[in-house]
């Protein structure tokens, strides 16, 4: 027996060896998520459901990679795997090689895909649309699965790529005077293209993926998770930009900006998952997120992806305003004559129109954070639409108030010529500094008041007081502009500003110059402006007063028109800002404005921003922008306040 008992506890202790095959692991909150979140797109490592794929048909991630046609082979005919864990990994493993096949994008440029490439990327597409709707359970009943959401980016991904190498084709087709929409033929793969949502009006020049683009002075990026590949479709924008000097251009009053966002989705023919797994036809369509929000696959309604940040942040990034306008202002160069309304987002005649009216030497570049903080919110999105003028702010107010509510109005008669369409009532005007004096005088009555100071202090008579107010009538004379329910102010100086009189501000309104083609349209009033009595008989060149001097609080014109009545009813806020925290706010200026001149009686609210001039860029301002425009909605629309 004592022989035995050595014999014994060593069977016992080789059969305890062989049979511990599990051992327990710690594993940390960081691993676990990897563990779980980690696949092919964003570790370069086959996910974890995957590999548990390839093993229960005996083989490892590494083994795969070695011979990934042969590895698909197995996983797609073994019968261990059940249909859903089949077709996510074949899908994974599509994506591995359509990866490896696809050259890094360098430049900014197009990336060139060769076929087997693309091949690879509609495979991916194909096994996740299949798994999506044909493995036996519906995107709903997984949503909370990691590997939905998962498959679902691989999905997106190909279809982003899909959309670029047809856009390529597409567009060479188009610009050769061929049929675009037929369908293109790309090895053994047919891809037929639906882009009627997006309104298209002429050959796009640009297709860029949302996802590969990132924006310096842009606080928020808005989107929308769903189905679909969420893309920037770029037109070719109007040139507005000429030379200051020469004769008149013609240039379109209006525009919808130059850059659309458009989600792609790949539907892949066939009614069964055979037939999807067998098919080489495809359809792309491109949708408009603006306007559509889910599409129905297969009987499922699914949210469709959305970008609402990317167009309008490429847009600004490609526009050149910064240059623009300050060429504008000096008069050097080329800049802009006459003021151009742009359409943040296609027209909708559903959407009240908030109007957004930028400050001296700037453009709409100014609103980049606001516009996007109302385009980015669902609720604002669904009742409004931005329109923003970009305008020459070397002219003088009255003249730039003139010229901006004509373009304004042709663009509204363009759109809505009866005014019967709810976009235009019950619009929303948007000011900041100058922009907000122009908002202010658009919704202002002058009477006879600047044309009694003008035919006063020019001491126009007879056939002089004739030819001047032959040109300047028009412009001296205005009503409010119709169906404006409500106004914001940002930093606006209505009463002046003692800036504009100081020592910087001469010399700098000495530079200012005003286009040529400004001096000949208006150029004869002016010159009767001058009194050749008092120059020997011979009449001076006109002095034509520039913004800069306008706003002077001395100036004539901001002191008569900065007491013109507004529109009655009409509710209006102030947004003020003022440097230092610690000086009174009667006393306070914030750089160029003073208190007492943003300052209206009346505002429904005033907020004090402690911040420079450019308070419309601040989180402050734009967040208390966000509210009134909340309690908008409430008001108009009966939209509930949360």
């Amino acid at each position: 027996m004592r022989r035995l008992l050595p014999i014994m506890a060593g069977m016992a202790l080789l059969l305890s060896s062989g049979c511990a095959m599990v051992k327990m692991k710690s594993v940390s909150s960081t691993d676990y998520v990897m563990l779980k979140r980690d696949d092919i797109l964003n570790s370069g490592r086959l996910s974890a459901l995957s590999q548990e794929a390839l093993a229960v048909i005996g083989q490892t991630a590494g083994e795969c990679g070695k011979d990934l046609p042969v590895c698909r082979q197995r996983v797609a005919d073994n019968e261990g795997l059940h249909t859903e864990q089949r077709l996510s990994t074949l899908a994974e493993l599509w994506m591995q090689e359509a990866l490896a096949l696809t050259p890094q994008a360098k430049g900014g440029e197009p990336v060139q895909l060769q076929a087997n490439a693309l091949d690879a990327w509609l495979e991916t597409a194909r096994y996740s649309y299949a798994y999506l709707f044909f493995s036996g359970r519906t995107p709903a009943q997984r949503a909370l699965e990691d590997r939905l959401t998962q498959v679902r980016d691989y999905y997106n991904h190909a279809a982003e790529q899909t959309a670029s190498v047809v856009f390529q084709r597409v567009r060479t087709r188009a610009l050769e005077g061929e049929d675009f929409l037929r369908p293109v033929q790309v090895d053994r793969w047919t891809i037929r293209t639906t882009l009627d949502q997006l309104n298209l009006r002429s050959v796009p020049k640009q297709l860029v993926a949302a996802s590969s683009v990132s924006f310096a002075g842009l606080r928020s990026s808005y989107r929308r998770d769903g189905f679909g590949a969420e893309l920037v479709v770029v037109m070719e924008s109007p040139p507005l930009a000429v030379p200051l000097e020469g004769e008149k251009v013609e240039l379109p009053v209006y525009s919808e900006m130059p850059a659309l966002n458009a989600t792609a989705v790949l539907n892949f023919e066939g009614d069964t998952l055979e037939q999807v797994l067998a098919t080489r036809t495809i359809q792309l369509k491109a949708y408009s997120p603006d306007i559509t929000t889910s599409i129905t696959l297969h009987g499922q309604e699914v949210p469709l992806a959305a970008n609402f940040t990317a167009a309008y942040g490429l847009w600004l990034a490609q526009s050149g305003f910064a240059t623009e306008s300050l060429r504008t202002l000096f008069g050097r160069g080329e800049g802009i004559r006459e003021p151009h309304i742009y359409l943040m987002q296609p027209y909708d005649p559903d959407r009240r129109i908030i109007f957004m009216l930028h400050g001296l030497a700037s453009s709409p570049e100014a609103w980049v954070n606001l516009a996007n903080e109302i385009m980015g919110d669902p609720q604002m999105r669904k009742h409004y639409q931005v329109w923003s003028v970009y305008y020459p702010t070397n002219a003088p107010l009255a003249l730039n108030r003139y010229t901006i509510s004509n373009a304004f109005n042709r663009t509204l008669r363009n759109f809505d010529p009866k005014a019967t369409a709810a976009a235009s009532h019950d619009m929303v005007f948007i000011g900041h500094s100058m922009g907000g004096v122009l908002a202010r005088l658009m919704l202002s009555d002058s009477g006879e008041v600047l044309w009694k100071d003008t035919v006063e202090r020019y001491n126009l008579r007879g056939e002089r007081l004739k030819r001047v107010e032959a040109k300047l009538g028009p412009v001296m004379h205005f009503t409010p502009q119709p169906n404006v329910q409500r106004a914001i102010f940002l930093a606006a100086p209505h009463r002046g500003t003692d800036a504009a009189g100081n020592r910087l501000g001469r010399m700098i309104g000495k530079l200012v110059r005003l286009p040529l083609t400004l001096l000949g349209a208006f150029g004869d009033a002016f010159m009767a402006l001058q009194n050749p009595e008092e120059d020997g008989g011979k009449p001076r060149e006109p002095r034509i007063s520039n913004s800069i001097d306008n706003l002077k609080a001395s100036d004539p014109f901001i002191e008569f028109s900065s007491a013109l009545p507004m529109v009655p009813g009409l509710k209006y806020h102030s947004i003020i800002a003022k440097r230092k925290a610690e000086v009174a706010t009667a006393d306070s200026d914030d750089g160029l404005v003073p208190y007492w001149s943003a300052h209206l009686d009346g505002a429904l609210s005033e907020k004090v921003i402690v911040s420079g001039h450019s308070v419309q860029e601040t989180p402050e301002a734009v967040l208390e922008v966000r509210r009134i425009l909340r309690e908008d909605l409430h008001q108009v629309d009966g939209v509930p306040l949360h």
